[in-house]
């Protein structure tokens, strides 16, 4: 049994070195890391700490190129200081003007026809869901959140909430410039105020050019992991919650952001959990704006949602609960003993108390 420690503090001007070993058995993935301080991690990440972390066992899919697309968005004021979130964008969420990719605006990808490339994209947004589709190309998505699906999978658009990744590959078959998009979503409304933003935003463009050749055909099969099938000993229900008669550390005056009534509390112990047992979570959701479930160290598959979306039965660690709806997840904790914490991904909701403990022990 392993145990890891999380919830660490580390003050101005102080330092702390941490060591991953990675198990031999550890999947393959693509993965991120930002700063998580209850209360500011919404502007930390909205200023630019984040970053992206892969596991490579090398070479589970050939390809010609492996690129990290890791979007965040932000607003800059004429001096190029971050313009702090208004009350009311924090209550919604914060969306920045400015989307960026490995911290540029609107790069250029080139690549060649016939190629074979391997986008893993990591929405690091504060807020911003991401509706992804590249002109004139097929998205073959072939994991999300680290995870490998068990076949290729082609999209037309790929929908990914803050803290989703996937990875895409991209087999371009002609030359010329193709902008990858992201589309106005829908993630609801609240304060008369609604989500959908007025049209698509480019986010960076691909440069093909030189000879045609044939591209390699796509796999049959990739190396997925086996879902979970391990019956549930315990089922759960836990409830994302917002209002207006409350103010969270971070929120916006008058906003009542919490979990099951309560706002997050780092000393109080919500969920506490056999080591070794598989339970079975409905996260509800009963506000007018979607947020994004998310665990630490334990990911879950996806049984049902209340809008019917298509499952992939594959692990993941984020998933969108529509606005009045609920998810229904499998959770194993089998991996990890520890403390740690679930929340809204979208921050703004996370630091105005979206956020609970969970201990396994």
């Amino acid at each position: 049994m392993h145990r890891f420690q999380a919830l660490l503090r580390i003050d101005p001007g102080e330092s702390f070195d941490y060591l991953y070993r990675i198990p031999a058995d550890h999947p393959a993935g693509t993965h991120w890391y930002h700063p998580h301080h209850h209360g500011t991690v919404a502007d930390q990440l909205y200023g630019g700490l984040v970053g992206g972390l892969i596991v490579d066992r090398g070479g589970d899919v050939p390809v010609t190129t492996d690129r990290l697309l890791l979007v965040t968005d932000i607003t800059l004021d004429g001096t190029g200081a971050v313009v702090p979130a208004t009350a009311t964008e924090r209550t919604v969420g914060r969306e920045g003007r400015l989307l960026l990719v490995n911290g540029q605006y609107q790069p250029t990808i080139t690549a060649a026809p016939g190629a074979t490339e391997r986008w893993r994209i990591v929405n690091a947004c504060t807020s911003r869901f991401l509706a992804l589709r590249l002109e004139g190309h097929q998205l073959d998505q072939i994991a999300l959140d680290g995870s490998f699906l068990p076949r290729p999978t082609g999209h037309d658009s790929v929908v990914l909430a803050p803290g989703n990744r996937a990875d895409i590959l991209v087999r371009p078959q002609d030359t010329g410039r193709f902008t990858l998009l992201t589309d106005p979503y829908d993630r609801g409304s609240m304060m008369g105020r609604s989500t959908v933003g007025a049209g698509s935003t480019p986010l960076a463009t691909l440069i093909t050019s030189g000879p045609l050749r044939g591209a390699a055909p796509l796999p049959a099969a990739l190396p997925a992991e086996d879902p979970s099938t391990a019956p549930a000993t315990r089922r759960r229900t836990t409830d994302f919650r917002m209002g207006m008669g409350g103010g969270g550390m971070g929120g916006g005056a008058g906003m009542a952001a919490s979990v099951d009534g309560r706002t997050f509390d780092h000393d109080r112990d919500d969920q506490t959990v056999t080591f070794g047992s598989t339970e079975e979570w409905t996260v509800t959701n009963s506000s007018p704006l979607a947020h994004p479930f998310h665990i630490h160290v334990w990911p879950f598959t996806v049984l049902a949602t209340s809008d019917d979306r298509p499952t992939t039965g594959t692990p993941q660690d984020v998933v969108i609960v529509p606005p009045r709806g609920w998810v229904r997840l499998r959770i194993p904790f089998t991996t990890l003993t520890g403390r740690s914490v679930y929340h809204c991904h979208i921050l703004d909701h996370e630091d105005a108390g979206m956020m609970a403990t969970v201990v396994v022990a």
